[in-house]
């Protein structure tokens, strides 16, 4: 049965929309052919008029578990009635703790500090405040600089702008935050139709050690990278490539920060990125599919070194981090990330989306033969297309995600790069509508 304020729209009964201001929307366009999800349950959402509708992106990454756990739902209604809220400034509750230690048991070995905040954006503006008070702390405080990527997204915070190597996210905020240079991203014409991590591109890891000459080593902060660049339409590291960052990070006394918004929690068929290409970062950011999307939250996690570096550094009795949130390690929060972290474990869903990834990726390499397709990538469970464009960069995209949606299949398009992430509960039989759905679009827009 649908409920109650799904039945209200399909009778006609729709919110008026002038007031809220939807983020990252084209909002005069949404009003005048507006997309509505009303009802969600396992792999797939429901629109106004109670049509289903696939969920091919897991949400916006955040629900590999599938919609509606009543597992999860449970424990947050059960928390918000024992404890609703508890401060994190100088005053704990057992959540927070039960959950670091559950993290921690997730996350490479001795980077087993938790932070917790409430989105990616945060993480990340966490991530660079840990870096700078680390080099503080060891009285290399004219260590300001980051390194970033061009086409990178790290969220929408002033830092996260500054790291962005994507041009509208910059362009209308102008200068702002943390001085930052970047690197090039590593999409190359040799490596195009590449599953997996291509050939071709780890001498663009060098762009650091340049950027080490130029700007000098003793004023690097961090290095900042997706290990796959998501939100820009999947970019896949070349063989070797993290690896030499990893090199040369360590060789310079420079952090090495992943931000694994996206990539954490099993889309890649493992705990993190990290442990998928066999390289350890210093700080490692994450976000999305900590609570399956049920409640917002983040962590960052950081070494065993550099937390007790900041720490150590302080006097006894003194904060020794001046940084956090109103809603850090909200109770609710935390007890549905410890019910999602559960239901990954106990259904051993990171080890299906790796059993998953060969045929999901067999999917998606099959789309180059259609005419508007010019490149597929992937790993794990995660894949970009690019479409060809039309007259103004992006137009075609989001031409594309609306036409999907009216076809029954939810994706998430940036630019013209349409972005795949099926949810790890998903069966071999949904994975091939999904992609046959995006394949009878993407024919009925070449015609």
């Amino acid at each position: 049965m649908l409920a109650m304020d799904t039945q209200a729209t399909i009778s006609g009964d729709r919110p008026d929309f002038s007031n809220h201001w939807m983020p990252f929307t084209a909002n005069r366009d949404f009003h005048r052919e507006p997309k509505m999800l009303c009802r969600a349950q396992g792999c797939h959402y429901y629109g106004e008029r109670g049509q289903q509708i696939l969920d091919g992106c897991s949400g916006l990454f955040t629900t590999p578990a599938g919609h509606a756990r009543a597992e999860i739902a449970d424990a947050v209604r059960d928390q918000l009635l024992t404890l609703d809220y508890a401060p994190s400034f100088t005053r704990g509750h057992p959540q927070s703790f039960r959950l670091a230690s559950s993290i921690a048991d997730l996350t490479p070995e001795g980077m087993d500090r938790i932070f917790f905040g409430n989105s990616g954006s945060e993480a990340v503006e966490t991530a660079l405040k840990v870096a700078l008070a680390y080099h503080r702390a060891r009285g290399e405080g004219g260590r300001d600089l980051f390194v970033s990527r061009e086409r990178a997204y790290h969220g929408v915070n002033f830092g996260g702008i500054a790291l962005s190597g994507m041009v509208p996210n910059r362009r209308a905020f102008g200068p702002a935050g943390p001085r930052v240079v970047h690197m090039r991203h590593t999409w190359l014409e040799q490596n195009r139709g590449t599953m997996g991590q291509p050939v071709h591109g780890s001498e663009l890891a060098d762009d650091l050690e340049r950027l080490v000459a130029l700007h000098g080593a003793e004023n690097i902060a961090a290095c900042v990278v997706e290990p796959i660049a998501g939100s820009t339409g999947v970019l896949v590291p070349p063989q070797g490539y993290l690896e030499r960052l990893r090199e040369l990070c360590t060789r310079y006394g420079i952090l090495l920060i992943f931000d694994e918004v996206i990539t954490g929690f099993g889309r890649l068929g493992h705990n993190y990125a990290a442990q998928a290409f066999g390289v350890t970062p210093d700080i490692i950011t994450m976000a999305k599919a900590i609570t399956n999307g049920a409640q917002p939250m983040a962590a960052v996690a950081v070494s065993r070194e550099i937390h007790d570096t900041i720490v150590d550094a302080a006097p006894e009795g003194q904060v020794e981090f001046f940084h956090g949130y109103t809603f850090s390690a909200h109770p609710a929060s935390c007890a549905a990330a410890l019910a999602t972290l559960n239901i990954y474990r106990n259904e051993s869903l990171f080890d299906r989306a790796r059993q998953m990834s060969a045929h999901f990726l067999e999917r998606i390499a099959s789309l180059q033969d259609l005419e508007l397709v010019t490149d597929v990538r992937g790993y794990g469970l995660l894949a970009g297309v690019d479409l060809a464009p039309l007259e103004r960069p992006g137009l075609r995209g989001h031409i594309a995600q609306k036409r999907m949606f009216d076809a029954g299949l939810h994706l998430k398009t940036t630019g013209d790069a349409a972005i795949i992430a099926p949810a790890f509960i998903m069966e071999t039989e949904q994975i091939d509508t999904l992609i046959d759905t995006l394949r009878g679009v993407l024919v009925e827009l070449a015609d």
